[in-house]
């Protein structure tokens, strides 16, 4: 495998071509942004290894400005924040800078082969980042269904799924017990529930049950 080695601090570059010496070929290395994103773009190395803090803008700003490659986070900082960016940015995977020589070369093997790798503590911070984005995601997708209801629709719903009774909805918005009948039954069809307990749940999540 060829290897590309992005770090700011020359002795810690002069380590690591000594451990990967055996195990891969690095065919280049850079101290800053610009010579990472030309030395990457001449040399065409299946995995970067690419330290996330250096004077110039760091890991984020080489993954920006390169051509695309594969790229292994190797850095001193175990800090959640710079795992998720660097990640989030295209990174396959984050190492910090105590792995030893043999566990180094088997992440960039796995980087290269396609998957992702993490320093045990590491993966967590990724996964809980995950975990949260899909959580928001979900909780902020429209539904086209809550468009297709009418205010007074929207104030019956509010009601059914605060408890109240057909009687009450009734007495609570000026209408008739009949008129509010009619409502519930345009609300379950439109949101495609199949009873009030589906849309008491319905309304919950979608965080119509409040007001």
């Amino acid at each position: 495998m060829k290897v590309f080695l992005v770090d700011d601090h020359s002795v810690f570059r002069s380590g690591v071509r000594a451990e990967l010496s055996t195990k891969v070929d690095v065919v280049g290395e850079a101290g800053t942004v610009t010579e990472a994103v030309a030395g990457i773009g001449e040399t065409d190395p299946d995995v970067v290894l690419l330290d996330v803090h250096m004077p110039d803008g760091g890991g984020l700003a080489v993954i920006k400005g390169a051509p695309e490659a594969t790229y292994l986070a190797l850095s001193v900082s175990d800090a959640a924040e710079d795992v998720i960016a660097i990640i989030r940015a295209g990174a396959r995977g984050y190492v910090t800078k105590n792995i030893e020589g043999d566990e180094l070369a088997e992440a960039i093997g796995q980087v290269h082969s396609g998957d992702a790798y993490f320093s045990p503590r590491l993966a967590g911070f990724v996964l809980d980042a995950f975990a949260g984005s899909v959580a928001e995601e979900e909780e902020q997708a429209p539904d086209p269904a809550v468009d297709t209801l009418t205010r007074r629709e929207l104030d019956v719903l509010r009601l059914l799924a605060r408890g109240y009774t057909y009687r009450e909805i009734g007495k609570e918005l000026f209408i008739s017990v009949k008129t509010v009948e009619t409502h519930a039954s345009n609300i379950l069809r439109k949101t495609q529930q199949s009873n009030r307990h589906q849309l008491t749940r319905w309304a919950h999540s979608h965080g119509l049950d409040e007001g």
